[in-house]
């Protein structure tokens, strides 16, 4: 083994609906109806309420006996006990990983094209996440969208961690996601935005349940 290799735990069980939320409003409406595994992202917040609110996210969590991924702040994440981090590329760069990895905690990374995949293998995490699948307006991307055809291909590869497709996938999407080779599928703006978010999720579940 390699010195600077690290090891991440497994998830038992296949993600599923990957809700992303930005609130601990949101992740509480998340978790109250039986969502599994949720990432928190929180942005342009103090420090001493940010702490707070990832400390808050982290309890709601153990509450509702729910994996939840704070996104950054993996320092936070060990501190409160975190099921989870999740990071970036460039968040990766700033990572203490052998600390990270003796930390226990799960990790989730992002990866935008062929390098970058190459790159998150290499830290063994829990997950990786491919994006973006299509186009969004939830975060300004630097990539351009990857697309179905290049989504099952990369699905169709052995991975020694769980594979999640995130990026604007909403209802009219998720048929043909599913249709890759996936463990999670990452949602935002198709729960968020929805008149009736419960039933969406509802909905987007019964999809899952059938096809992953």
């Amino acid at each position: 083994m390699k010195n600077n290799q690290v090891f991440f735990p497994k998830i038992p069980k296949k993600i599923g609906l990957y809700p992303i939320v930005d609130s601990l409003e949101w992740l509480t409406k998340i978790l109250s109806v039986g969502i599994k595994t949720v990432q928190i992202r929180i942005k342009n917040m103090n420090i001493v309420n940010l702490e707070k609110k990832i400390q808050e996210s982290i309890i709601l969590g153990k509450k509702y006996k729910a994996q939840v991924f704070i996104n950054d702040y993996w320092e936070l994440a060990i501190k409160y006990q975190a099921y989870g981090v999740h990071l970036g590329q460039t968040d990766m760069n700033n990572v203490d990983k052998k600390y990270l990895s003796n930390s226990g905690l799960h990790l989730g990374l992002s990866t935008h094209n062929d390098i970058e995949i190459k790159r998150a293998l290499e830290w063994n995490p829990s997950y990786i996440a491919f994006g973006h699948i299509f186009h969004t307006t939830t975060k300004i991307m630097n990539s351009s969208p990857q697309g179905v055809k290049k989504l099952k291909i990369l699905c169709n590869k052995k991975y020694n961690c769980q594979k999640v497709a995130i990026g604007g996938i909403g209802l009219q999407q998720i048929d043909q996601v599913l249709k890759c080779n996936l463990d999670g599928i990452s949602m935002i703006s198709a729960i968020k935005n929805a008149k009736d978010w419960k039933s969406t999720i509802f909905e987007i579940q019964k999809k899952i349940k059938v096809s992953l």
